[in-house]
């Protein structure tokens, strides 16, 4: 997925592969579970697992052809699923961009940038928003990795807002990932356009101003920021619920648009008991606020 070498005592599955690592069975009973959870909403990570028209050489054995990928959005949308696009160009987690990984923030990087978007636009037949990803992009979080990359001060906000004018250009609004935020507060308030929609994520149990990463929820509402905050099991199951509940009693109800679960685990049949317990701990949270 993100790392570009085994790292002995890391998970395998945490290591990009040159094939598909997918269940078609358990992304069907996903879907159908996702919908009974009360889910409206599904983000693609589509990454290398799809075969571009536009740079096809991207592609891993067994990625998915436009024509599979168009069959299975109107699946979701027959589902009552809206589908969201997600191509995280941060440089920590950009391995699924193939040789173009390193040749960040040239032309030629910027062309095929630029490619992708358009290509997958049209493909989702103008989505409301584009994930862009855009974290993480420190030397802390590649110290494992062989080939390592971090834009920074200028270059950092010139490539992304290149990639943001390139969304806004399609009439789709942009989204990222907002932990920047988290190690530059005074340039990201400054510099962030507020047609950025923000997703602060922390998964942890603990919920309190003296976490950072918690206080960053209510900084970025006082800026006037939109949000979905997102939560995780990734670390403990109880981090869903408890974002909710902080979120709902604290933010601008006009600028917070939703939630975001997130499993951080591969499709695949090893899994099913994460992705199930994610989408359940949605629906529980869910419940507990309506009623």
């Amino acid at each position: 997925m993100w790392l570009d070498r085994e790292v002995p005592g890391r998970r395998e599955y945490l290591t990009a592969k040159p094939y598909l690592r997918f269940d078609e069975s358990l992304w069907n009973t996903l879907l159908k579970k996702m919908v009974d959870a009360g889910i409206n909403m599904v983000v693609i990570d589509l990454g290398d697992g799809v075969r571009y028209e536009s740079h096809p050489e991207i592609a891993v054995k067994n990625a998915w052809s436009i024509e599979k990928l168009r069959y299975e959005l109107g699946k979701m949308r027959d589902l009552g699923l809206e589908p969201i696009p997600k191509l995280n160009f941060s440089t920590c987690h950009d391995i699924w961009l193939g040789p173009y990984s390193r040749c960040v923030s040239t032309d030629t990087y910027y062309e095929v940038c630029g490619d992708l978007i358009d290509e997958v636009i049209e493909v989702f037949e103008k989505p409301r928003f584009f994930h862009l990803g855009m974290d993480e992009e420190t030397a802390q979080h590649q110290r494992n990795y062989e080939y390592v990359v971090i834009r920074q001060f200028d270059l950092w906000w010139h490539d992304l807002l290149f990639l943001v004018r390139r969304v806004e250009k399609k009439g789709v609004r942009p989204w990222i990932w907002s932990d920047y935020v988290w190690r530059h507060p005074e340039e990201f308030y400054k510099r962030m356009p507020k047609s950025v929609l923000q997703s602060n994520w922390y998964y942890g149990s603990e919920f309190n101003l003296e976490i950072e990463y918690v206080k960053a929820y209510l900084d970025l509402d006082a800026h006037g920021y939109d949000q979905i905050p997102t939560g995780s099991n990734w670390s403990v199951p109880e981090n869903f619920e408890r974002t909710v509940d902080f979120c709902i009693k604290r933010l601008s109800k006009n600028r917070l648009l939703g939630f975001l679960q997130t499993v951080w685990k591969p499709t695949l049949e090893d899994f099913r008991d994460d992705h199930l317990e994610a989408i359940e701990l949605v629906q529980k949270a869910r419940m507990k606020v309506e009623n």
